[in-house]
């Protein structure tokens, strides 16, 4: 899934993208780098952001959106306004990526009213004006998987079909970087909740504390170990702005894994003899 931040305030690429012309621009750059999944957004949600209007999120996004599904790929929209959903739903977009995993009033009906969009659930503590100043305390684990629980609950009960369902557990959501990286380290616990799961660990300000690399811009290479290693704790989707080279990385992975049987195989001959 690559990353298209249409604003003026990203934490990562400081509002590179945020006219429609440079938006698209980077949409086709993007796929011809190997991405599968576009996922638009018109709000920073970095910690400490403000709140963006709806009619401003609105004139930031349908404009790229509009265009973008000529492009014939999946569209995801990166909101938690009900009013942007029915709107990017309306033109075109494939999948609802919210923050608030539904939470606003209005947004759970609305996936609901439409026949088949993807629908992810992020796990987030507080909101983003407040979650790292006050990030959750104790084990992370049994709080997103109880979170999540609580959400499906919630989407089964307006017979939202499950194959329309993806989780993200929320790195860098209120949390501290330890718990982050537990999300890495016990991320097949997750795979517990039954459900495909999505991971944004791309330049995340947790590789920043870990690695000493203080611009977000310059993790790239941290950004795209995390990616390989939650693609080998079971991530169906993960969410990047460096397409290119997380694509190559998970080459050599899959070539890794194509051996597997293989050395196993050898492995066992050799136990015999």
């Amino acid at each position: 899934m690559g990353i298209v931040n249409v604003t003026p305030d990203s934490f990562s690429d400081g509002g590179a993208h945020a006219s429609t012309e440079t938006a698209l621009r980077h949409c086709e750059q993007l796929l011809k780098e190997g991405a599968d999944i576009l996922d638009i957004g018109g709000e920073s949600t970095r910690p400490g952001s403000p709140a963006v209007p709806l009619d401003a999120e609105l004139a930031r996004v349908l404009p790229v959106v509009r265009e973008a599904v000529k492009l014939n790929v999946p569209l995801s929209i990166d909101t938690y306004k009900p009013e942007v959903m029915r709107a990017v739903l309306d033109l075109g977009a494939d999948i609802v990526n919210d923050i608030w995993a539904l939470r606003q009033p209005g947004a759970r009906e609305l996936v609901a009213a439409h026949p088949s969009c993807g629908i992810c659930l992020m796990h987030m503590h507080r909101d983003p004006q407040t979650m790292q100043a006050v990030p959750m305390q104790g084990d992370v684990i049994p709080e997103v998987l109880s979170f999540w629980a609580a959400q499906l609950t919630q989407l089964h009960a307006l017979q939202i079909d499950p194959s329309r369902i993806t989780l993200d557990p929320g790195v860098g959501f209120g949390k501290t970087v330890a718990q982050n990286f537990a999300l890495l380290g016990r991320q097949r616990e997750l795979l517990g909740a039954g459900y495909p799961l999505l991971l944004g660990w791309s330049r995340k300000s947790s590789i920043g504390a870990v690695t000493g690399i203080e611009a977000a811009g310059g993790r790239m290479v941290p950004s795209v170990a995390a990616a390989v290693l939650a693609v080998d704790r079971g991530a169906a989707v993960v969410r990047v702005h460096d397409v290119r080279d997380t694509v190559a990385a998970l080459a050599v992975w899959r070539a890794m894994k194509a051996t597997a049987p293989q050395a196993q195989t050898e492995q066992t001959k050799e136990e015999s003899a």
